[in-house]
């Protein structure tokens, strides 16, 4: 028996590790379990590549190809890929990782069966749903957040020891029950684990409802949870106005509003709002149908229901496209169902001739298929936004509704100055102006696409019915000629191109985004805050208004204050009312004991302007510096000075010989007229000065021009009373022309005129700096 036993257990095992390989990731990619993620790419490339359907003939080539793309999916995800070697889970609807209840309460005893020996209250509770429902934030943010654009979800939190919770089970169920069949979505949220989803919906205590729509979530703040008040909870949260009320009058104006592009859905019912089930399952189709609610029992309905024969007293919902005479689909029942509502509703949610006006547009008329003998094709016409294309329009969506095709071919338009990106990376060469041209593509996948040009389609409008009947038989024939040939396996597409996502149309732009996130952002903030938050909001608010109140009040006081002081100090007699003070433009002389002061004890950063002079010209040339200088007599860095050639030749002889200590050193004879006119500007910490001379002005070359001023300034002149600088020596003219001056006669009184221009670039910083070793001694003489 025992070895009858251990061979049982044998072949148990063996058959598991047969079963197992059959489902082994890493056995249909040939690779081993402790592959990297690149070796995981490669195996899967190589594969791909031999098992594509269109690269081979194998009878299972499909299905091969389908299981090394879905082996490479699991592997490539580092948690679908523990989880298979773990638990060996390969489907990915285990991949909701939630807290484990399988022990939950396995070996828990009640303590009341212990004194009174029969089961307690809490028992006959069914709270399984709790545990089955539960979901993490992963799952909240990846999965419930996007698709609550569409589908309500009411999430519905509690935590392991919440007897409030508990006792609440069977009504948190028969809600659940109740509205499952109309279309809203239920989770539960164990507020113990997952505190980051209970932070965003701001819920405060447990248990809880909170319902995420179109990605904000709203808290139900009723005390007792009934259906009634859930039902008018959910109402109030749907936008406004998602049906619009529908009477005889404004039929017409709804039903003609399909170039929105959205079909027109009507509701009847003898009620005096929709049921829910229809509201939501009109927030469901929202961005292609645009529901009416018409009350069959009014008076102003009477010619809507005679138009269309309907009975008053039976639910009804009739759908249009661009014909408003006529339905495409009907159904009249008296409790028309959910899945029946949706049904007809997802058949007919495109016009007859749609617009591509979204990415989600094109993904729903054009979708993807990779498989050549399954492919589906899109007729699309290039139009523009102009009443000049309705006739091109209009031939296009004739042959869409005689259309034979069914789910293989849809017909579609769109914009060119809308989606100009798209309909460029449809260009070749002899197809230039693609306005008024049909194009058929084939999508392979979401970037690339193969499509083909219809040959000179007569999409003109005409003057007669004739031509235009001619015109519309020759078209017609051209595109069905095209679309019989490309359905064909064996026939493909001559162009292919790479494809961005299209531009949506439909989007707000930033004043109606503001202005409806500021609403939301109301809505939310009134939703979050229970009744235990009023007395500490009422408090801040308060606070915050007695503050803004004392501080205005003592502003006020001031004002009054000041107002008084100034009427005390009026003064009556204009005449000694004295002016505004105006700061001293004040020049020192430079001598022996202002020289520390004014040059050697300078602070970092401050300068002294030297104007040189003597007895004789000090008269005309101080006007001008002073008038030169006065811009800057609010700056607190300079100071200014005059330095008479009587008291200070010596010091600015030795100051240039110190400038030329790289030259070669020589004793500087300066004549004293071809000084004056000079302005120096010293910086007395870092020992630098700079130069402003009018025969010689700025240049790139600071040193040779200081070699060429100081041979003029040494060369004697017969007249010493010319007040004028002369030009060089004979002997110093071919040196460099490039730095002399034409040797024109320059008047005392036009030394300066120059000056204004050399300030600027002084403090631009523009000038040649001279430094030098050590500031000389000046002459106390």
């Amino acid at each position: 028996m025992r070895s009858y036993f251990f061979l049982l257990i044998s072949l148990s095992f063996i058959l598991v590790n047969e079963c197992t390989n059959l489902d082994n990731p890493y056995k249909i990619l040939g690779i081993e379990k402790k592959a990297s993620l690149q070796e995981i790419k490669k195996a899967y490339k190589q594969l791909a590549k031999e098992w594509h359907p269109d690269k081979t003939d194998a009878v299972d080539a499909e299905k091969k190809f389908i299981e090394i793309k879905s082996a490479y999916e699991l592997l490539s995800d580092p948690e679908r890929r523990k989880s298979f070697d773990l638990y060996g889970i390969t489907n990915e609807d285990y991949q909701r990782q939630r807290p484990d209840y399988s022990q939950y309460g396995k070996f828990s005893f009640d303590p009341f069966d212990d004194f009174f020996g029969h089961k307690t209250f809490y028992q006959n509770q069914d709270i399984s749903f709790f545990h089955k429902l539960s979901i993490t934030a992963k799952y909240y943010e990846s999965n419930i957040l996007p698709k609550s654009k569409q589908t309500p979800y009411i999430l519905i939190f509690y935590s392991d020891w919440c007897f409030a919770c508990i006792r609440a089970a069977n009504t948190f169920k028969k809600i659940m029950d109740a509205f499952e069949n109309v279309g809203v979505t239920f989770a539960t949220v164990n507020a113990g684990h997952e505190q980051s989803v209970v932070r965003k919906s701001s819920i405060h205590a447990l248990p809880s409802i909170a319902m995420i729509l179109d990605e904000h979530s709203y808290v139900y703040k009723e005390s007792s949870f009934t259906l009634q008040k859930m039902a008018d909870f959910i109402r109030q949260k749907l936008p406004y106005k998602l049906v619009l009320p529908i009477n005889d009058a404004s039929l017409d104006s709804f039903l003609n509003g399909w170039h929105d592009n959205r079909v027109r859905a009507l509701i009847f019912e003898p009620r005096l709002q929709p049921r829910l089930r229809y509201l939501l399952s009109a927030f469901y189709f929202k961005n292609h149908v645009h529901f009416g609610f018409i009350q069959t029992l009014k008076g102003d309905s009477k010619e809507i229901i005679e138009r269309y024969k309907l009975n008053a007293h039976m639910d009804s919902l009739l759908l249009f496209n661009e014909d408003s005479n006529r339905p495409i689909a009907s159904v009249s029942m008296s409790d028309i169902s959910l899945q029946t509502l949706n049904n007809i509703i997802k058949g007919n949610q495109y016009l007859a001739l749609p617009r591509l006006s979204s990415q989600n547009m094109l993904d729903g008329i054009c979708p993807m298929e990779w498989h050549r003998s399954k492919k589906r094709l899109c007729v699309i016409l290039i139009t523009e936004n102009s009443r000049n294309h309705d006739y091109a329009r209009h031939i296009i969506r004739r042959i869409a509704i005689e259309s034979t095709y069914n789910e293989r071919v849809k017909f579609a338009y769109i914009y060119k100055e809308k989606q100009q990106e798209f309909i460029n990376a449809l260009s070749i060469n002899h197809v230039e102006d693609k306005t008024l041209r049909v194009v058929i593509i084939w999508r392979r996948d979401a970037r690339h696409v193969k499509f083909e040009w219809i040959n000179d389609p007569v999409l003109e409008e005409t003057s007669s019915i004739e031509e235009d009947e001619t015109n519309y038989n020759q078209t017609k024939r051209k595109i069905d000629d095209t679309i019989q040939k490309l359905l064909k396996s064996t026939e493909a597409l001559a162009y292919e191109a790479e494809v961005l996502d299209l531009f949506d149309e439909h989007s707000q732009g930033l004043a109606s985004r503001v202005i409806k996130r500021i609403i939301i952002s109301i809505d939310y903030l009134y939703d979050s805050l229970g009744h235990e938050h009023l007395f500490p909001a009422a408090s801040v608010l308060g606070t915050f208004l007695f503050i803004l109140g004392i501080g205005y009040l003592m502003s006020y006081l001031v004002k009054i204050e000041e107002a008084n002081v100034k009427k005390q100090h009026i003064v009556t007699d204009e005449e000694d009312e004295k002016p505004a003070f105006v700061p001293e433009l004040k020049i020192h002389e430079l001598r022996a004991e202002k020289y520390n002061g004014l040059i050697r004890l300078l602070k970092p950063g401050c300068r002294t302007i030297i104007l040189i002079a003597d007895q004789q010209s000090r008269p005309k040339l101080l006007p001008g510096f002073h008038k030169a200088i006065w811009p800057y007599r609010r700056n607190k860095t300079l100071m200014f000075a005059i330095m008479l050639t009587e008291k200070g030749l010596s010091w600015y002889s030795e100051l240039l010989r110190l400038s030329l200590m790289n030259s070669e050193p020589r004793d500087l004879k300066i004549n004293p007229r071809n000084c004056i006119g000079t302005v120096l500007a010293l910086n007395g910490h870092r020992k630098y000065f700079c130069m402003y001379h009018a025969k010689h002005p700025e240049s790139s070359r600071g040193n040779r021009r200081m070699l060429q001023m100081t041979k003029t300034l040494s060369y004697e002149y017969d007249d010493l009373e010319t007040g004028a600088f002369l030009g060089f020596d004979e002997s110093d003219e071919s040196s460099d022309h490039t730095d002399i001056n034409d040797s024109k006669i320059l008047l005392e009184e036009n030394l300066l005129d120059g000056l204004n221009n050399w300030l600027d670039r002084l403090f631009e910083g523009s000038t040649h700096r001279y430094f030098i070793n050590y500031w000389p001694d000046f002459p106390t003489k």
